[in-house]
């Protein structure tokens, strides 16, 4: 009920306003834009998803089957008369996180934040948003993706959103194409929505991309699939680094969720340290995306203690029998490496076909052995999408995807897989 009032508050914002703005045009997909008689803009557009997941363990014959709506969004934006100030405001009604994991919090507060640019070159955000240090994906719209969801390396190493500050910039060497387009952020490192006590100290990290065959275009950066068809070849290739200083949960997404103490009581939490490259290809409606991602975890010598889940306290750190702080708070980390890549053609017909591999390699002591939930390294998946116009106003998408599981993964049950797992997914989207 809260989000359907959030979004009513919205709209009737949008009305209230119109007697001083002008309806400018509307383009299915892309959403309603208008002007205001000073030179203000402002856009409001969104899409919604309703999904079905089915999922097959080799274990058993029956299936497990998901209906839902997996995203509803909609998106506040404006700029001021010169330009200069910009801001958005966005959340998803349908209270589904992009890693599809349930982490507790809210989630549907999604981008809040203002801009201002600086000059041509430099441009400061204060809010909340997507932060520049995760994979390439994560910068990319929901609404654009290839396949219907999001690759496992964005979910089990991305922090998604987080709050602070964040200064991006953009250079062109002279006389050539190559563009330069390096990114700062400062964030409370404890993900989106931190509502109550932040914990630990600030993340800092940053992202420097390389186009060195000229921007994309329509904003082809930020786009699964090559709808634009790139007349000339375009390339990015992508440099990020993080530096969490004091997370309170798996990868630093969300606050107080797993804490430690020193012998005095005081908190004392690991640091995680994260590092990728990536690249994006697009060439006449042939698209590639690569990723690599390697995090790793920094345990102070001060932790002594741990808090349960019921808030009692104790010292105990056993692992395989041996009393081990280290390797203990390492394997309730998110930590090891993965790669993802995938790649997709959209026929001049606007049917796109799709294929992704996305391969985990879990740390000896890291979260990703859980058996019922990770545990499994190998994800093989093919698609095919039908564009039901030249933009990603509405589309329909099925795929398959076949699961490598680890000898010790288990299924929903707790009961040991013994082979692989099948996940058949369907998505329909509607923007507007």
């Amino acid at each position: 009920m809260k989000r359907v009032l959030i979004f009513t508050l919205m709209v009737f914002w949008a009305t209230g306003i119109s007697g001083q703005i002008h309806l400018e045009k509307y383009n299915f997909g892309e959403g309603l834009q208008f002007t205001g008689d000073s030179g203000y803009k402002m856009q409001l557009d969104g899409y919604i998803q309703p999904y079905l997941e089915t999922r097959k363990f080799s274990n058993r014959d029956d299936l497990y089957n998901r209906f839902r709506m997996r995203r509803f969004r909609v998106r506040l934006s404006g700029t001021s008369e010169n330009e200069k100030f910009k801001y958005r405001l966005q959340v998803d009604l349908s209270g589904s996180t992009e890693a599809d994991v349930d982490e507790g919090g809210n989630t549907m507060l999604l981008d809040g934040f203002v801009s201002y640019d600086i000059n041509d070159n430099y441009t400061v955000t204060f809010g909340q948003k997507a932060t520049p240090t995760d994979n390439l994906e994560l910068g990319m719209s929901s609404q654009t993706l290839q396949l219907p969801e999001r690759s496992r390396v964005t979910s089990v190493f991305s922090s998604i959103r987080e709050f602070g500050v964040f200064i991006d910039a953009s250079y062109k060497i002279r006389g050539t194409d190559v563009h330069i387009k390096p990114s700062l952020a400062v964030t409370n490192g404890d993900g989106m929505n931190v509502f109550k006590k932040d914990r630990g100290g600030l993340k800092y990290g940053g992202r420097i991309n390389v186009l060195p065959l000229g921007l994309f275009r329509n904003f082809g950066q930020f786009r699964q699939g090559d709808m634009m068809r790139e007349l000339t070849p375009k390339l990015l290739i992508g440099f990020t680094y993080s530096y969490n200083n004091g997370i309170s949960d798996r990868r630093g997404r969300e606050t107080g969720s797993i804490l430690y103490l020193d012998a005095d009581g005081n908190e004392a939490l690991p640091d995680y340290e994260k590092f990728g490259i990536d690249m994006l290809f697009k060439y006449k409606g042939f698209s590639l995306l690569g990723e690599y991602v390697k995090a790793n975890a920094h345990v102070g010598d001060d932790i002594t203690q741990r808090v349960r889940t019921d808030g009692s306290v104790t010292p105990d750190f056993a692992i395989n029998g041996i009393q081990d702080v280290g390797n203990y708070i390492k394997n309730r980390m998110m930590l090891g490496s993965g790669f993802n890549l995938q790649a997709g053609y959209i026929f001049k017909n606007l049917w796109s076909v799709d294929a992704r591999y996305t391969h985990l390699k879990a740390d000896q002591y890291s979260y990703l052995n859980n058996a019922a939930f990770y545990a499994r390294p190998n994800y093989y998946t093919v698609g095919i999408t039908k564009y039901l116009g030249k933009n990603y106003g509405a589309k329909i998408q099925l795929a398959g995807t076949y699961v490598d599981a680890d000898p010790t993964a288990t299924d929903n049950d707790g009961i040991l897989i013994n082979g692989h797992e099948w996940i058949g997914t369907l998505v329909f989207t509607v923007g507007f």
